[in-house]
């Protein structure tokens, strides 16, 4: 029987992966996205989701591309390949795709509907006085789909790509040399909602309640009756969340453990105290300042910082654990780009990455397959005040990250100060919840400035503020300049080690959100 909530992205490391993902979750349909290479036909068939979507990607079919088995056509799943997966769909089929110099498309174009689809019936932008239907599409591709395999039809093309959209009804696998997934393709949600509604027949029941009520069940068979759980606790959305639900269902069995590593945000102590009242949360708080610092002293890779950062942590975690019988979870706030950052080597998550494998207690991650936006939707299913669902994220190796170099007290106390200040400005002017994630970085260069009749020497300082939808991919945010202004004269002003206060107006991708 399939499992009709339930749809299978296989990635072949495209940028826009995770577009699609974000598409299906807000149609309401559950689905999971593997690299090519991490699941195999068998471990499909397991799951037997209602479809497979084949992601783009920026390699060639041509220059030894990643491939698939041939199993996946033999398995009666439907299959959508868009752009690299439906060249990858043709070539295993034994169709033919070529590199033809100036059938290469990237950016907008058109294609003309030219045949009857279950993908594209009644699906259009524009139909002209000649009856042509016309869709207009985003490309980028170098390499063209010149013959299709048998079984196959030709939906839709143009001058370029005759073979822009292909099927194969009876065993429905459909292609498209085009990208659905991105808001140029103006009816590619329709198509996205073509195949996964009428041809997969998946139910959109992905919604919070249901959510809620499999993270419980899962945690009560996971967590027998004498079983406690440690997790560590922060002022961050992820671990109060996670931290409220396996309270709600255990009470005093979890402990949470709130390190102070000296790498916090400004009064973030006394807004723990805060929450772990408000919410009855059994809490051990610890003085670990000195513990990091010595650990990071003469660090400056990223990498290292985050690993040694995520190492204390559970070092002091497992020392607390000792005090307490029966423990046997760690339990985490790991959501899902996360684990997709951490998997694609994008940069190490020190909750995914940088916890060594003989810990000895089993980790539970509840809300590890969900993003940001739908962790804020539990937080208000469980009464989360707005002001802590809404909070801008804090990375879990904290100014560690935003303090590019070597690590010191010293500097953590500047950009702890510089950062409230940029925060308290957005708020005092209502900017801050136009903005998904503002923050501080502070620079390893010095620059000079002159402040009354004295000349200075400092450090410079920039200014990150984003907007996204689910931190896979983000836009920088045009802050008005008078702001801008006055945010970076009282920075200037009240704090003297810093001359120099510049903005960072780059997108992810290419860039990352935060600098290291």
């Amino acid at each position: 029987m399939k499992n009709n909530s339930c749809i299978i992205i296989l990635d072949f490391n495209s940028q826009y992966t995770m577009l699609i993902f974000k598409i299906l979750r807000k149609l309401k349909v559950y689905c999971e996205i593997y690299n090519y290479s991490d699941i195999s036909v068998d471990e499909i068939c397991n799951i037997n989701p209602s479809g497979i979507i084949l992601s783009g990607s920026s390699h060639s079919v041509l220059n030894n591309g990643p491939m698939l088995s041939n199993k996946i056509f033999n398995i009666n799943i439907p299959i959508l390949g868009i752009c690299y997966g439906m060249q990858l769909i043709v070539k295993m089929l034994g169709g033919i795709v070529e590199n033809i110099i100036g059938c290469r498309e990237f950016g907008l174009s058109r294609i003309i509907i030219k045949k009857y689809s279950n993908l594209t019936n009644n699906i259009y932008d524009r139909i002209n006085s000649n009856d042509r239907i016309f869709l207009d599409v985003w490309m980028s591709h170098n390499d063209v789909v010149t013959k299709i395999p048998n079984n196959f039809i030709a939906i839709a093309g143009n001058d370029k790509c005759q073979n822009a959209i292909i099927a194969n009804e009876k065993d429905k696998i459909y292609g498209l040399q085009f990208h659905p997934e991105v808001s140029h393709t103006k009816c590619g949600i329709n198509l996205i909602k073509r195949f996964v509604f009428n041809i997969c027949n998946c139910i959109p029941n992905w919604n919070i309640s249901n959510i809620y009520t499999t993270i419980v069940n899962n945690i009560n068979n996971l967590v027998k009756s004498n079983d406690k759980v440690i997790l560590g606790l922060s002022g961050g959305i992820d671990s109060l969340v996670t931290a409220i639900i396996i309270n709600n269902i255990i009470g005093k069995r979890l402990i949470c453990i709130f390190i102070d590593n000296g790498l916090l945000r400004l009064n973030e102590y006394k807004l723990v105290i805060k929450l772990s009242k408000n919410f009855n949360l059994n809490t051990i708080f610890i003085n670990a300042k000195n513990k990091f610092f010595n650990a990071l002293s003469n660090i400056s890779d990223a990498e290292e910082k985050r690993k040694i950062i995520g190492k204390v942590f559970v070092d002091i975690f497992l020392e607390q654990a000792t005090n307490f019988s029966n423990v046997k979870w760690f339990a985490q706030g790991t959501i899902y780009s996360d684990v997709i950052e951490s998997k694609n080597k994008i940069k190490s998550h020190h909750n995914v990455s940088g916890l060594p494998n003989n810990i000895g207690l089993k980790l539970l991650e509840p809300i590890k397959k969900l993003f940001k936006d739908e962790v804020r939707e539990l937080g208000l299913k469980m009464n989360v005040p707005h002001d802590i669902l809404y909070r801008h994220p804090f990375p879990g190796p904290g100014l560690a990250i935003r303090i590019i170099g070597e690590v010191k007290d010293s500097l953590c106390k500047l950009l702890r100060l510089a950062d409230s200040i940029f925060i308290e400005e957005l708020k005092n002017n209502n900017f801050y919840y136009r903005v998904d994630q503002a923050f501080t970085i502070l620079l390893p260069i010095k620059s000079v400035g002159i402040i009354g009749d004295y000349r200075r020497y400092d450090l410079v300082l920039a200014l990150r503020a984003i907007n996204t939808s689910n931190f896979m991919t983000a836009k920088w945010v045009k802050i008005p300049y008078n702001l801008l202004h006055k945010i970076s004269n009282r920075i200037i002003n009240e704090i003297n080690e810093i001359s120099r206060v510049v903005y960072d107006i780059s997108d992810k991708p290419p860039s990352t959100i935060e600098w290291e």
